[in-house]
């Protein structure tokens, strides 16, 4: 049976320039497609592996039931890579080195076992940002919750709720400076986040940064000490995870960013953690009830 990155990946054959030249079809949230019960949000942050930096597939099918918002005009459309697309949205001029990253799968995977949502991703990623600026007051911390609310602000038929944030950076991070004070860092960041918000036990997923060089001296990377403080997070904070990637090793050939097989695998890893957390959540609920 072929899994959605193996599908995925084997259209993945041309760079982002290639992609089809169609403009970004907008979306109408006042009438979702037929079946759709409810609409889940999902914010995508952290630096370049969020952002994706995979080549884009030649052609793209979107599914109507996943939308992006635009990077940059704050408008609804389907979703299709790369979600961080930053050009006009109707002539596809303009833009960077944004590609392939792990939400489109993440979306995907969720349709999988959730047919009846509707999908909305709020990318919100920038390539090379340290923890500092996402951390409150920050400003792709601020930026990131305009956008939240923006999208929480949607009208539609169906319920919009923000049902999670998915995360992965580091490596700007993993210098001798910054790497100690990380893990702490970050749980503020998230419990700033769920407060700003207003939703306490809002599931935070991250992913494991790339281990793709050998370090330059003995002992542990700063990569390698940055996806250590990954993985506690979890003992850190209720309703986190992380997902373990260090076994992925395809990178676009720079030793840094993980190629469209590799992120596309990370995002339904991602999703198979948010699962494991709403399961939590359904547990602790049902606990709750006299």
């Amino acid at each position: 049976m072929k899994t959605i990155s193996s599908i995925m990946c084997a259209v993945c054959l041309l760079g982002a320039s290639a992609c089809a030249a169609e403009a970004l079809k907008p979306v109408a949230f006042a009438k979702p497609p037929a079946g759709v019960e409810r609409i889940e949000l999902f914010l995508l942050i952290g630096q370049s592996n969020m952002k994706g930096r995979g080549e884009v597939p030649a052609t793209q099918t979107p599914d109507p039931r996943i939308a992006m918002l635009h990077f940059k005009t704050d408008q609804w459309f389907l979703a299709r890579h790369p979600l961080h697309h930053a050009g006009d949205p109707v002539t596809l001029k303009g833009g960077g080195n944004e590609g392939v990253g792990p939400g489109l799968a993440f979306a995907q995977a969720l349709l999988v076992r959730e047919p009846k949502i509707m999908v909305g991703l709020v990318p919100c990623a920038v390539g090379g940002s340290k923890l500092n600026l996402w951390m409150k007051g920050g400003r792709l911390y601020v930026e990131a919750l305009r956008r939240a609310r923006l999208a929480l602000a949607t009208k539609s038929s169906v319920p919009v709720a923000l049902k999670g944030a998915l995360w992965l950076q580091g490596e700007a991070d993993a210098t001798p400076e910054l790497q100690p004070t990380y893990q702490a860092r970050l749980a503020r960041m998230i419990d700033a986040l769920r407060a700003d918000l207003a939703v306490p036990e809002l599931p935070f997923v991250a992913a494991t940064i790339g281990e793709f060089r050998a370090p330059a001296k003995a002992g542990p990377s700063g990569k390698s000490l940055i996806n250590e403080a990954l993985f506690v997070l979890p003992k850190q904070r209720a309703h986190t995870a992380c997902v373990d990637a260090r076994d992925l090793q395809g990178h676009i050939g720079d030793g840094v960013h993980y190629n469209a097989a590799s992120a596309n695998i990370i995002g339904e890893r991602m999703a198979a953690k948010y699962f494991e957390l709403q399961a939590q959540l359904v547990g602790s609920e049902q606990k709750g009830k006299p």
